[in-house]
């Protein structure tokens, strides 16, 4: 199957796939945030019954629907592409991956959109404590369909909770609670979410500063910047303990994904974390250039948050694909790396064991059978590994994951900086003097999606070539289709998020330039 498959398909299949997934996240960081930024505001306006925080919150909240229904439509069409582009994974995970987005669809989808009726229509005909409970279930709820999408992505970069069933070559899930609370899968969620803080908070100060330089809606300004500073600031020093959290499992899940992120193509014991630096182009694995052409790193850094030692071994590019160097398993017993070429080779046993343990269940043969189902639960760990042919392909794209994941970090330190003078300034009474920071609050808006948007490439780039890891690689888990009907969509889709994404920010735009309306009726 794999021998006879057109790699246009693959490329033009994950071109697709990125391509509505970057256009979805376009508008779903701004949902998870500024429902809770909204929920604060009309908090306040209940506890002091001041009609200025009703105005606030209302207008905020016009913005806040916006965007809710234009990312609803791109989500819905991401869903979709799992059955028509990607059937065979579907298939071979269905069981486990369909269970998050079912829950999602069923508890936290439901949820929402029920409550953000009385959010949107509620105002004067529901008591104010219980339309501002609806407010509270809406960002609960945006949240939580958040988790159970964060859970199905977090187990594609490790599974857990499952065995494989010969029968049917299917993953089924063993243990619900492991896949929920998979440590990759809560880190991935509780960064995630706390990113889409960040860009709201971001969101709504850079709005708001716009508003100052043109003298208009001052007072909705400054206590809509009092609440996104606080909330923002808060939200990225998580998001720092978050995102260490994530960088230590990817140093023990995904390692090739580490040593992408950081352009570590030879390892070493107390490993630098490169703190800014341009990877030499052109590198290869193999060959004598230097990793970079320049670097300023922080020594043994890079060990530390991997592996809680300083010292510890950090394996590159070339080690990972070379094997022979010593780490710890799961049980915390040493072993030695096999290279890719013998994970491949232990790969391609396990398929073949799969196909004769088939042949002997169809000719009634006890002996084979067993076997065969023994070869193959041995070499099962590799099993994805059985697709590949080439040592090379489980490199991912070094220089995209590398300068992705720094920008994301930079520019995340930038805006706990940018939160802290936003809240010194606020606190002064002396914001609106300061031309030049409202100008950089409105310039921080597109920075803030940059920074979300990076994060996502890291993730999804960094473990290329597996949809699964070390389970199913992207050549494996495409549907047998025509490439020029994935050509075909794939330009559709351009053309139809890039008006839907020009038409969001026309109506954004319209919509903070007639402001709100006076008394928040």
């Amino acid at each position: 199957m794999i021998e006879n498959l057109d790699p246009g398909l693959v490329d033009w299949s994950r071109a697709q796939f990125a391509l509505t997934a970057l256009y979805h996240w376009l508008f779903v960081p701004l949902t998870l945030g500024i429902t809770f930024i909204i929920a604060f505001m009309e908090t306040i306006y209940v506890k002091t019954g001041d009609p200025e925080w009703k105005k606030i919150t209302k207008f905020w909240m016009t913005l806040f629907g916006i965007n809710f229904a234009i990312g609803v439509a791109t989500g819905i069409i991401l869903e979709f592409e799992f059955g028509t582009n990607w059937s065979n994974y579907s298939w071979f995970v269905g069981d486990i991956f369909g269970a998050p987005l079912a829950i999602e669809g069923i508890m936290a989808f439901f949820l929402e959109s029920t409550f953000i009726a009385v959010m949107f229509f509620g105002w004067n005909k529901v008591s104010k404590k219980f339309h501002l409970l609806s407010t509270w279930l809406v960002a609960f709820g945006s949240n939580l369909s958040a988790l159970w999408i964060l859970v199905a992505n977090g187990w594609m970069q490790s599974p857990v909770g499952m065995h494989f069933n010969p029968e049917t070559a299917r993953n089924e899930m063993l243990n619900f609670w492991d896949v929920l609370l998979s440590p990759i899968a809560i880190n991935k969620f509780l960064h995630t979410i706390t990113s889409g803080y960040v860009l709201a908070a971001i969101f709504v100060i850079g709005v708001s500063a716009w508003f100052l330089l043109k003298g208009r809606e001052q007072l909705l300004a400054k206590r809509s910047i009092v609440i996104s500073s606080v909330f923002g600031l808060l939200s990225c020093l998580f998001l720092i303990y978050t995102g260490d959290g994530s960088a230590y499992q990817v140093a023990q899940k995904q390692p090739m994904k580490l040593a992408a992120m950081e352009g570590l193509y030879q390892g070493s014991e107390g490993a630098g974390l490169v703190v800014l630096g341009i990877p030499t182009p052109g590198k290869q694995f193999d060959d004598q250039k230097d990793d970079y052409l320049f670097k300023f790193e922080i020594p043994k850094l890079l060990s530390f948050l991997g592996y809680g030692d300083v010292n510890a071994f950090v394996p590159g590019v070339k080690d990972l694909i070379s094997g022979g160097y010593e780490y710890n398993n799961t049980n915390g017993i040493k072993e030695t790396a096999l290279s890719a070429e013998q994970k491949i080779e232990k790969g391609k046993i396990s398929i073949n064991a799969l196909k004769n343990y088939k042949h002997a269940k169809e000719n009634n043969d006890s002996e084979k059978l067993k076997e065969s189902l023994d070869l193959f639960n041995e070499n099962f760990k590799y099993f994805g590994y059985g697709f590949l042919n080439d040592p090379k392909s489980i490199i991912p794209n070094v220089p995209l994951t590398f300068y992705s994941f720094h920008i994301m970090v930079s520019l995340g330190f930038y805006f706990i900086l940018f939160f802290s003078l936003s809240l010194l300034f606020i606190y002064k009474d002396d914001i609106e003097p300061r031309k030049w920071f409202l100008r950089l609050a409105i310039l921080t808006i597109p920075l803030a999606y940059i920074a979300s948007l990076s994060g996502w490439i890291v993730a999804e780039v960094g473990r290329q070539p597996w949809t699964i890891q070390d389970l199913l690689p992207t050549v494996a888990a495409v549907s047998q289709i025509d490439a020029s009907a994935v050509q075909i969509t794939f330009f559709l889709f351009t053309i139809i998020f890039t008006a839907l994404l020009i038409a969001e920010i026309r109506i954004m735009t319209k919509q903070i330039h007639i402001g709100p309306k006076e008394g928040g009726h």
